[in-house]
């Protein structure tokens, strides 16, 4: 990449992932502040519904503020190569983490946890569903979770289907009403929200591993080995694994469980977790802290 690639007021200055939805560079905003730019494949410049759609979900998760999310600080989903433009996260991906150096501690699991939940607090606030919750989409910064690619999948594809036959979304997280065909609310998430919290306590897919076939079976069947994580989570995973929707808990009600199991302050009280808010519209630039404001080089996003 040269000095003259340029997205709008963006300057590209190298790619830092791509996924399905499209390719994402570190870049650089008119006021030299770095941000992570997603130029979206043409699949999705070429459909003006979901132009339309991804144009308001835009627009609704910019209102999005908080630690533990990497929010839209700006959007051209019109132009000829349409673009969102997020926070800058400078985390390693929880599944590389866990990969590479094993499955976490019981207290960085309840960070996870309820950092995520936080997140995921804010995202169905706003009205979105985040519909991709991995651990791949989970960046860790300093020992705290920050959700990236929230809403864009939901956005994007409301059947759920790519032009593959694939389900949008990350086969051993996906929850059984997505394969069953039938319509998709927040409980997805909290779904994958528990899949995502088993594999860092565990570092085992949640389902297992296998065929489609097999890993669909044991999502639909509601096989999800819960009795290898710490016995203190096992309440909550097992919520909300529950193969009913409405029989799961939100996402507030999980940070509310979770909340006496956190480490104690020196004061003798649960450390209270991060608040997370959606705040009034905001300007073009987002309204908001100079984006990436020290942080250093980031983690892939998909």
């Amino acid at each position: 990449m040269n000095q003259d690639d340029r997205l709008g007021p963006y300057r590209l200055l190298r790619r830092l992932g791509e996924g399905g939805m499209g390719v994402v560079h570190l870049a650089l905003d008119p006021q030299g502040r770095q941000v992570a730019v997603k130029v979206l494949r043409s699949e999705v410049a070429g459909d003006d519904v979901a132009r339309r759609r991804l144009s308001r979900e835009v627009e609704t998760m910019r209102r999005v503020r908080g630690p533990n999310i990497a929010e839209v600080v700006d959007a051209d989903v019109t132009g000829r190569r349409p673009y969102i433009v997020t926070r800058y996260v400078p985390g390693r991906p929880l599944d590389e983490i866990v990969k590479n150096d094993g499955p976490l501690s019981l207290d960085a699991v309840l960070k996870v946890a309820v950092g995520v939940a936080e997140a995921l607090t804010a995202v169905h606030a706003a009205g979105v569903i985040h519909r991709d919750l991995k651990p791949g989409n989970v960046l860790m910064l300093d020992g705290q979770p920050v959700l990236i690619d929230f809403g864009i999948a939901q956005a994007v594809d409301a059947t759920r289907l790519t032009q593959t036959g694939m389900f949008i979304g990350t086969p051993g997280y996906l929850a059984p009403e997505i394969i069953e065909g039938h319509e998709a609310g927040p409980q997805v998430d909290v779904h994958a929200w528990a899949g995502t919290v088993l594999y860092a306590a565990t570092g085992q897919p949640p389902f297992g591993k296998g065929t489609l076939e097999m890993i669909f079976f044991n999502i639909t069947s509601g096989r999800a080995n819960v009795e290898a994580a710490p016995a203190p989570i096992q309440p909550m995973l097992r919520a909300a694994f529950n193969r009913d929707p409405a029989r799961r808990p939100t996402a507030a009600e999980l940070v509310r469980q979770l909340a006496p199991l956190m480490p104690r302050s020196p004061g003798g009280r649960p450390r209270v977790p991060d608040e997370i808010t959606t705040v009034p519209n905001v300007d073009d630039t987002g309204g908001q802290q100079a984006p990436g404001a020290g942080r250093g080089p980031g983690g892939p996003v998909t």
